[in-house]
Protein backbone atom coordinates (compact mmCIF):
# COMPACT_ATOMS: atom_id res chain seq x y z
CA UNK A 1 0.00 0.00 0.00
CA UNK A 2 2.52 2.18 0.37
CA UNK A 3 4.04 2.36 -3.45
CA UNK A 4 0.43 3.72 -4.00
CA UNK A 5 0.74 7.14 -5.12
CA UNK A 6 -2.64 7.87 -7.66
CA UNK A 7 -5.61 9.01 -6.24
CA UNK A 8 -8.29 5.78 -6.22
CA UNK A 9 -12.28 5.50 -6.87
CA UNK A 10 -13.13 2.23 -5.71
CA UNK A 11 -16.57 0.60 -6.83
CA UNK A 12 -18.21 -1.91 -4.82
CA UNK A 13 -21.04 -3.78 -5.60
CA UNK A 14 -23.41 -4.30 -2.51
CA UNK A 15 -24.36 -8.17 -2.92
CA UNK A 16 -20.63 -9.38 -3.13
CA UNK A 17 -19.70 -11.49 -0.23
CA UNK A 18 -16.56 -12.03 -1.23
CA UNK A 19 -15.09 -8.66 -2.36
CA UNK A 20 -17.00 -6.97 0.37
CA UNK A 21 -15.34 -9.58 2.96
CA UNK A 22 -11.96 -7.84 2.14
CA UNK A 23 -12.73 -4.51 2.01
CA UNK A 24 -12.70 -3.76 5.85
CA UNK A 25 -8.42 -4.72 5.99
CA UNK A 26 -8.30 -3.32 2.21
CA UNK A 27 -9.72 0.12 3.41
CA UNK A 28 -7.48 0.28 6.54
CA UNK A 29 -4.65 -0.34 5.38
CA UNK A 30 -5.20 2.28 2.35
CA UNK A 31 -5.85 4.92 5.62
CA UNK A 32 -2.38 3.36 7.11
CA UNK A 33 -0.35 4.06 3.70
CA UNK A 34 -2.05 7.66 3.43
CA UNK A 35 -3.40 7.00 0.19
CA UNK A 36 -6.05 9.09 -1.63
CA UNK A 37 -9.07 7.39 -2.00
CA UNK A 38 -12.59 7.28 -2.39
CA UNK A 39 -15.08 4.16 -1.88
CA UNK A 40 -18.37 3.48 -3.14
CA UNK A 41 -21.38 0.95 -2.64
CA UNK A 42 -24.28 0.55 -4.88
CA UNK A 43 -27.24 -0.82 -3.53
CA UNK A 44 -28.96 -3.50 -5.21
CA UNK A 45 -25.85 -4.55 -7.51
CA UNK A 46 -23.99 -7.83 -7.26
CA UNK A 47 -20.24 -8.53 -8.60
CA UNK A 48 -19.95 -7.22 -12.03
CA UNK A 49 -22.77 -4.52 -12.51
CA UNK A 50 -21.63 -2.80 -14.57
CA UNK A 51 -20.74 -5.17 -17.61
CA UNK A 52 -23.23 -4.75 -19.79
CA UNK A 53 -23.20 -8.22 -21.51
CA UNK A 54 -24.50 -10.09 -18.07
CA UNK A 55 -28.06 -10.37 -16.21
CA UNK A 56 -26.71 -8.71 -13.61
CA UNK A 57 -26.01 -5.35 -15.13
CA UNK A 58 -27.43 -2.60 -13.39
CA UNK A 59 -27.45 1.00 -15.91
CA UNK A 60 -28.14 3.30 -13.00
CA UNK A 61 -25.27 2.24 -10.94
CA UNK A 62 -22.84 1.24 -13.73
CA UNK A 63 -23.09 5.42 -15.36
CA UNK A 64 -22.90 6.84 -11.86
CA UNK A 65 -19.95 4.20 -11.63
CA UNK A 66 -18.64 5.55 -14.57
CA UNK A 67 -19.42 9.39 -13.62
CA UNK A 68 -17.45 8.99 -10.77
CA UNK A 69 -14.52 7.12 -12.42
CA UNK A 70 -14.35 10.21 -15.27
CA UNK A 71 -14.67 13.00 -12.69
CA UNK A 72 -11.69 11.99 -10.66
CA UNK A 73 -10.02 11.46 -14.25
CA UNK A 74 -10.16 14.85 -15.10
CA UNK A 75 -9.29 16.13 -11.61
CA UNK A 76 -6.20 14.05 -11.60
CA UNK A 77 -5.17 14.08 -14.88
CA UNK A 78 -5.70 17.19 -16.12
Amino acid sequence: MPAIKAALVIHYAENDAGINGMRPAYEAALKSAGANFEMHTYPGTQHGFHNNSTPRYQEAAANLSWERTVALFKAKLT
